[in-house]
């Protein structure tokens, strides 16, 4: 048998919706918050703007604000990014809600359960070992390569962990690509 793999196989971990907002809610005290449809608030202040991105309670549905600018000069803005904000550009509430300066700033995490898959080929040779694989991440989806390689394989987390190589820690979350070999069973 040849060390170097024979078929090299991608997968791509793909966003199917916005995370949810690990995020305490003021009335109800839920850990949950949504983006839904994902929405700005546009304030003016003279020549100064806020901008913030709304949320919404899963459980009592009140509303709040997460700031992504606070009295910045309207001269300031790329006139494409401020009008994203005035239209609720889907993109521009994506890419506000997954920058972790945000997070940081406004103390909340990203829920990621149900809001990722993964797509894989659908042929697969079991006669040509070992198998290589590439992952590719289009949204910074965090996952530990394991599960995520148990999911795409159907096997077990134990016998991963004894058929796979792979370039990064098993055990470690991760958003960025990475490949893995698969080696032949028993």
């Amino acid at each position: 048998m040849s060390s170097q793999p024979h078929i090299v196989l991608p997968w791509v971990v793909r966003r199917t919706r916005l995370p949810l907002l690990s995020l305490r809610c003021v009335d109800c005290r839920s850990e949950s918050a949504t983006t839904g449809g994902g929405r700005f608030r546009v304030n003016a202040n003279g020549k100064l703007l806020d901008v913030w991105l709304l949320v919404r309670c899963v459980s009592c549905d009140r509303t709040s604000k997460l700031t992504v600018h606070e009295r910045k000069p309207a001269s300031s803005f790329d006139p494409a990014e401020l009008h994203g904000y005035y239209v609720n550009d889907p993109q521009l509430v994506a890419c506000t809600l997954l920058d972790p300066l945000l997070a940081h700033r406004s103390r909340f995490n990203l829920d990621w359960t149900g809001a990722w898959r993964l797509d894989t080929p659908s042929a697969w040779l079991d006669e040509a070992w070992p198998v290589r694989v590439e992952v590719a991440f289009d949204d910074p989806v965090p996952v530990r390569p394991e599960r995520l390689i148990a999911h795409g394989l159907g096997l077990s987390r134990n016998e991963v962990l004894r058929r796979i190589k792979c370039d990064v820690g098993l055990r470690r979350r991760t958003s960025a690509g990475f490949t893995f070999t698969v080696l032949a069973g028993d």
